[in-house]
């Protein structure tokens, strides 16, 4: 009986180092839009320095004991993260009266500086919603 060629082995997409697409996507945004997601990028790094950077639905992100922590973006006259709706944030007692949401997302202007408490709050809650598992 033949031998059964051994199977190529392939890196997987959970381990595989984000940083440099992360870079590229924040080198091709617009000055005010590529400085409110350093900004974020940092907020995530600096709450949550156990999370793993990922880029996926070709956009940057965080990885909270494997499962999706946040995403961010940045537009032209916004910076957005995801996936935080305004019914999470009512859930724990944060209230986005201030800005604009939709489905998942809360938008921040560019042209006002980031509420970085605010930020603060909903990733610490996204996390501990995660430790509490799903």
């Amino acid at each position: 009986m033949p031998t059964p060629k051994p199977r190529p082995k392939r890196k997987p997409t959970s381990t595989t180092p984000a940083g440099p697409k992360v870079r590229a996507y924040i080198a091709d945004l617009p000055p005010a839009a590529r400085a409110a997601v350093r900004e974020i990028r940092a907020l995530v790094r600096s709450i949550a320095p156990e999370a793993v950077e990922h880029f996926s639905y070709g956009i940057p992100g965080f990885r909270y004991r494997t499962h999706p922590l946040v995403w961010y973006a940045g537009w032209k006259q916004h910076a957005s993260i995801y996936p935080f709706s305004a019914a999470f944030a009512a859930g724990h007692g944060i209230r986005l009266d201030a800005y604009e949401t939709s489905k998942g997302t809360v938008r921040f202007p560019l042209a006002k500086p980031l509420p970085v408490a605010l930020i603060k709050r909903l990733i610490k809650a996204r996390m501990h919603d995660l430790r509490m598992g799903p």
